[in-house]
């Protein structure tokens, strides 16, 4: 329980800094004259350059457990925002976002990974999940305001600086704090003995299930493209940052309801995505709603189905292979954010880039095969490998 609350005051810390620039990054390279096509790709690369990493992540974070990609992601996230804090033309932007995809592509997978090594019952492990969810959450409420804040005080070169140190202090506390020995995910296999599992990547569920996370990251980067741009770009970064608050404050709400933990993860899943897409319909056809509780109800949405997906994950798995179970769905995650905003970017001019989520969600729900039968799980090793 130690580890699990000093993972989750580094999640915190590192969730607040990533958020509080989705307000600012879009206004940013507005003002180094990046076209709204252009941003759609410098948003974009940054999933896209998620791909290597998580390929990557999967086996190392398997073989070695997470503590030392936690803290190479944090500390090398917070050395690419310093030098983004000196950027003057648009193509650096560009290409210091595709640096950080690459680096903070280790953080998501490692962390979901030890959390769930940390506990061997399913329904621990779905509040672990549940845990991890309102710490990104609580974070996401705060941080787009006050990433706004900070920019109206201190500029943009001041509050990437700001940002950038953060996570550096974040990761150097997380090598002090996080334990050299620590639970590797189920059916690891230790450097030493040799073993042949080590290499098998094959999964124990359709791979058809991580369409899931990929609509879902591709709705979320439409919204998260979409939202800067409203009234023509000339919207405020303040009332900007608050909308996106809105959506985390109701994802915070139902992920504080703990016993929904209690119900399969499956029917919960596909609730989420259902009421999602719901969402999205109303933000592209119905415009008597306000904006506000349609963003609000999305979160609501969100809260559910985020720890619901981890949840079925580890359940279809079977506890075992979870680097690589994880690694998976950032994968797919990070192709949805990448083909969210250049979707948004290229067609908002002939569709409603909401009504593009809105089919997406509802074809992949329709899609969704029903794998409810978990596998038999796999007790964890009882001797950790050293990090």
């Amino acid at each position: 329980m130690k580890t699990a609350l000093w993972l989750y005051m580094f999640l915190f810390l590192a969730f607040f800094d990533l958020h509080a620039q989705y307000p600012v990054l879009t206004p940013f390279a507005i003002s180094l004259g990046a076209a709204p096509a252009f941003i759609g790709w410098m948003m974009g690369i940054y999933a896209l350059t998620h791909l290597p990493g998580n390929l990557i992540a999967g086996g190392l974070i398997d073989r070695h457990g997470s503590r030392r990609y936690i803290i190479f992601s944090l500390t090398a996230a917070g050395i690419v925002l310093l030098l983004q804090a000196h950027v003057q033309w648009p193509w650096q932007l560009l290409v210091l976002r595709s640096i950080s995809g690459f680096v903070l592509a280790f953080l998501s997978p490692a962390c979901l990974a030890l959390l769930a090594s940390l506990s061997r019952d399913p329904v621990t492990q779905g509040k672990y999940m549940s845990g991890h969810g309102v710490i990104h959450t609580l974070a996401s409420v705060l941080s787009p305001a006050a990433g706004a804040f900070i920019v109206a005080n201190t500029g943009f070169s001041g509050t990437f600086q700001s940002l950038g140190w953060l996570l550096i202090l974040t990761g150097l506390m997380a090598y002090l704090s996080l334990p050299k020995r620590a639970p590797v995910p189920a059916n690891s296999a230790s450097p030493e003995t040799g073993d042949k599992k080590e290499t098998d990547a094959r999964l124990p569920f359709s791979l058809r299930l991580y369409l899931l996370p990929f609509a879902i990251a591709c709705s979320q980067g439409i919204l998260f493209f979409e939202i800067p741009l409203r009234e023509s770009g000339k919207a405020s970064i303040l009332s900007t940052g608050l909308l996106f608050s809105v959506v985390s404050l109701g994802a915070l709400i139902t992920l504080c309801m703990l016993f929904l933990n209690r119900y399969e993860p499956y029917p919960r899943v596909a609730f989420g995505m259902l009421g999602f897409a719901l969402c999205f319909y109303a933000l592209a056809g119905i415009g008597q709603i306000p904006l506000t509780a349609i963003l609000f109800i999305l979160g609501l949405c969100k809260g559910i189905l985020f720890p619901a997906l981890s949840s079925l994950f580890i359940e279809l798995s079977g506890g075992t292979r979870l680097g690589r179970v994880f690694s998976y769905q950032s994968i797919a995650m990070s192709l949805g954010s990448f083909a969210g905003p250049i979707a948004a970017g290229q067609l908002r001019a002939f569709i409603s880039p909401y009504f593009i989520a809105f089919v997406l969600l509802m074809v992949v729900l329709m899609l969704l095969p029903n794998q409810r039968r978990p596998v038999e799980r796999i007790r964890p090793a009882d001797q950790p490998i050293s990090t």
